[in-house]
């Protein structure tokens, strides 16, 4: 299997069974995105603690394979870390759907670099970057407490 096949694989079985599905108990930070010209909507769910970790992090939402894979990805990754290093994922995430660029962060593991990789293609096809990001976008909204609906079109 090569390298596309897997990404592709990943994608799929993400947008299928997406993880972190539905609300999380005792959240206490949340966003909602929508992207309008492809219908994707979302919205995150965030548990912080005291010491500014996210303890859990879910979501829910309608929208594409790659809306959909991105956002159960995107659950599993900053889950357990702090804000710091969830904002320092998120910001290596936007530099590789612009530019292409690996993740080089040490806060994740192989597996899931590898998984966050998967959507690097889509920096090919200009109409499925939002696709990509409207969850990430969200997440920062949820993160900084702001509480206001991400619309990738404003």
């Amino acid at each position: 299997m090569d390298l596309k096949d897997l990404y592709q694989d990943i994608i799929l079985e993400h947008g299928k069974n997406p993880r972190n599905f539905g609300k999380c108990d005792g959240h206490n930070h949340t966003a909602k995105g929508y992207n309008p010209l492809c219908g994707d909507q979302v919205e995150i769910y965030l548990k912080v603690d005291k010491e500014k970790n996210v303890n859990e992090v879910s979501f829910e939402g309608s929208g594409c394979a790659i809306s959909m894979a991105s956002t159960s990805i995107m659950t599993e990754l900053v889950k357990g870390k702090s804000l710091d290093i969830a904002k320092e994922i998120i910001n290596e995430f936007f530099n590789m759907i612009k530019s292409g660029s690996e993740m080089k962060t040490k806060d994740l593991n192989d597996d899931q670099k590898i998984k966050i990789m998967s959507l690097s293609g889509v920096k090919k096809y200009p109409m499925r970057v939002k696709c990509a990001t409207l969850s990430w976008h969200t997440l920062i909204s949820a993160l900084d407490g702001k509480n206001k609906e991400v619309n990738t079109e404003k």
